[in-house]
C-alpha cells in the first residue's frame, strides 16, 4: 500500500519515506527492472541463435524409445558398405568417411557388413576391394558399443562378398564360429522383435543361406537392383543408376510407403547407387546429389516412420534427421 502526505512523504509498506528516499528507490527499481530486460532479452537471442538438435544424442536415441515397440516401426539410420572406405580409384569402392565406431556413436543402427571367406574366416571387402578390416574388427566395434550403451541395438546385415578362397568349411559354419564367442550378443530369431528384446543385441539381417535355421531375419533371397518384397521385408535397392532423378523417386516412394504401411513390414531404403561412365563406376555422381535431396525432405518432413534408411556417406547430421522423425512414446 501507497499513501502520500501533503508535505510529499510517503508510506510505503511499514513506514513512512522522505521525497529524496522515493527517488533514490525508484532509480533503484528502474535499474533492476532495465537489468532483468537485458538479461532475458540475452538469454532470448542465445535460444534463438542455438541449433535445434533434436530431443535424442547420437549414442542414445533407442533408449529413450518404448521397449513395446517393433524394429519396424522406427527410423532407424544405417549404411550401405559400412566397411567400404578404401578405393583404388577414386569413386570406385569408398562408401564411407567414418570408421565403424565413428558411424554407431553418429546414430547409425543398421551396418551393411560385407564379408569374403578366406581361409576360414571374414575379411571385410568390397568387390575385390579389401578394406583392411576384418570380422572381428568389426564385431570388437560394435560389441564395444553396445556395452557401453546398453539402451541400444544393432541391426548387422551379413552378405558374403568376392571369391571364397583357402576354406574347409562352408560360409555359414565359419559366422556360426564367430556368434559361438560371444552368444548372448546375438538375436537370431527369424520374427521381427521388439526394441526391450534386443536392447544390447546384434539383430542378425542375414543375406547368406542357411541350412541351420532359425538364424536370423531371412535376407537371403534378394533380387538384383529393383524394389521387392520378401517374407517381413519391403526393400528399395535400386543401386544401378542410369539417372539420379529415377533413383530419387524411387527412394521417395519408398519413404511414402513406409509412412503409410503396416507395423509388420520392416521397410528397408537404400540412398546408395553408383552410376558408370565408360563403365567406370562412380559412386559419388549418386550419393552428392541424393544425400543433398535426402537432407532437404527430412528438414521438411521431421515427424514420420520411415524404416531403415541406408546410406552412402552418413554422418551424424543427416542421421539425427532421420532418427528424430520418431520422437519418445
Amino acid at each position: 500500500m501507497l499513501s502520500q502526505r501533503d508535505n510529499g512523504t510517503c508510506f510505503a509498506g511499514k513506514r513512512w519515506y522522505s521525497p529524496a528516499q522515493m527517488r533514490y528507490f525508484g532509480r533503484q527499481h528502474a535499474h533492476v527492472h532495465t537489468m532483468k530486460s537485458i538479461t532475458r532479452g540475452l538469454f532470448g537471442l542465445l535460444i534463438a541463435a542455438a541449433p535445434f538438435s533434436g530431443w535424442a544424442g547420437a549414442t542414445n536415441w533407442m533408449s529413450l524409445l518404448n521397449p513395446n515397440l517393433s524394429l519396424a516401426q522406427l527410423s532407424i539410420p544405417g549404411t550401405h558398405d559400412s566397411g567400404a572406405r578404401y578405393e583404388p580409384v577414386p569413386g570406385t569402392a569408398k562408401c564411407q568417411d567414418l570408421t565403424l565406431e565413428e558411424q554407431l556413436n553418429a546414430g547409425v543402427r543398421f551396418l551393411d557388413i560385407r564379408c569374403r571367406h578366406i581361409n576360414d574366416a571374414f575379411a571385410i571387402h568390397h568387390g575385390f576391394v579389401y578394406q583392411n578390416l576384418n570380422f572381428d574388427d568389426v564385431l570388437g566395434a560394435v560389441i564395444g558399443f553396445l556395452n557401453a550403451n546398453p539402451g541400444e541395438c544393432v541391426i548387422m546385415s551379413v552378405k558374403e562378398e568376392y571369391d571364397a578362397t583357402g576354406n574347409t568349411r562352408a560360409f555359414e559354419q565359419t559366422f556360426d564360429s564367430y556368434v559361438a564367442r560371444n552368444p548372448g550378443k546375438w538375436y537370431l530369431q527369424p520374427a521381427l522383435p521388439t526394441l526391450g528384446q534386443v536392447r544390447r543385441q546384434i539383430v542378425l539381417f542375414r543375406r547368406f543361406q542357411a541350412s541351420a535355421k532359425p538364424k536370423g531375419i531371412d535376407a537371403s533371397s534378394w533380387p538384383n537392383s529393383t524394389t521387392f518384397s520378401s517374407g517381413v521385408l519391403r526393400v528399395q535397392d535400386n543401386y544401378s543408376v542410369s539417372a539420379n532423378d529415377t533413383k530419387w523417386n524411387c527412394f521417395k516412394a519408398m519413404l511414402n510407403e513406409a509412412d503409410h504401411g503396416g507395423a509388420g513390414t520392416l521397410y528397408v531404403n537404400f540412398a546408395s547407387g553408383v552410376q558408370s561412365i565408360l563403365g567406370i563406376p562412380n559412386i559419388l555422381l549418386v550419393s552428392n546429389d541424393i544425400n543433398s535431396r535426402l537432407t532437404s525432405y527430412f528438414t521438411s518432413n521431421t515427424l514420420g516412420r520411415y524404416g531403415i534408411i541406408v546410406l552412402d556417406f552418413a554422418d551424424a547430421t543427416k542421421c539425427a534427421l532421420i532418427y528424430n522423425t520418431l520422437p519418445p512414446h
